[in-house]
């Protein structure tokens, strides 16, 4: 795993109170975390922080693993 999606990880489980172990890049973040859309919006929004990035929405189109976040997440630094 990248440095991003780990970060990304440790951030989304703590979020959510959700334990780690286990949870890989290719992991469907919605259906690991349990979420739905508007919960996911939040932790963007904790997410853009953690990694002082702007992400515009049309970005995140099909983004649903951490491992696809965390790839847009590396275009933005």
């Amino acid at each position: 795993m990248t440095d991003i999606e780990t970060k990304l990880i440790t951030l989304a489980s703590k979020r959510f109170d959700k334990d780690a172990t286990g949870f890989t890049a290719t992991d469907d973040f919605f259906e690991k975390l349990g979420i739905d859309s508007y919960q996911a919006m939040d932790m963007l929004t904790e997410v853009e922080e953690a990694f002082d990035v702007e992400i515009p929405d049309y970005e995140l189109n099909g983004v649903n693993t951490f491992g696809g976040l965390a790839q847009v997440i590396g275009r933005r630094l």
